[in-house]
């Protein structure tokens, strides 16, 4: 794997970049309000519908998360994308030795209550309009390494137009309790819970 090599100048400023950038693709970027816990760090796992998905962890991250922002990516995407090892990307190559030192490296990262880490639970896109998220067996993994007090946050983002030509991201936030306190499997069922709430919730969203 490929670690991290962040600085906090390099994402202050890419912070600033990517909230002008987004600003102009998009009509409103909104997260829904949320608080998260203090001296916690943060398990960001997000619905991965879109190339967007890693800037809108990297949005809330910085500006009502609170957090130092780490994403892991497929090695594939990451050698594309290499000059993210700096705003926080690491690599992952999945079915292979390299992702366990992977998995123990996001748990390490996660160890600090300074970090965000934002991880896609499903392991591949799918579309913004499923009813179930699958959750990787690997997340499980990750939660029994961390050490220290860590948050777990599920973002369900969901996107409209409405009377605009630029999309509209919606971003749904559940606060799916403290890594070692809630069982796998009842995590993954309290996550697709709140999904398919956020699914009609969103149907009476004002605009």
């Amino acid at each position: 794997m490929i670690t991290s090599r962040r600085t906090d100048l390099a994402s202050h400023l890419f912070n600033r970049y990517v909230r002008w950038w987004m600003g102009r693709k998009f009509n409103i970027i909104q997260p829904m309000p949320f608080t998260p816990k203090p001296g916690h760090s943060i398990f960001l796992l997000i619905n991965h519908f879109s190339w967007w998905d890693g800037f809108f962890g990297y949005y809330m991250a910085y500006s009502n998360l609170g957090r130092k922002f780490y994403i892991m990516m497929q090695h594939d995407h990451f050698m594309k994308y290499s000059y993210l090892n700096y705003m926080g990307a690491y690599s992952m190559k999945k079915n292979s030795r390299d992702m366990v030192e992977s998995l123990a490296y996001t748990a390490r990262l996660l160890s600090n209550p300074e970090n965000l880490v934002l991880v896609f639970p499903q392991g591949e896109l799918s579309s913004n309009h499923i009813t179930h998220i699958h959750v990787e067996k690997g997340i499980e993994r990750i939660i029994k390494q961390i050490k220290g007090p860590c948050q777990i946050v599920y973002a369900c983002t969901l996107i409209e137009y409405f009377e605009s030509l630029k999309p509209s991201a919606y971003i749904h936030l559940y606060d799916c309790g403290v890594a070692g306190e809630v069982p796998f499997n009842t995590l993954v069922e309290n996550i697709n819970t709140f999904h398919t709430q956020a699914l009609k919730d969103q149907v009476n969203v004002e605009h």
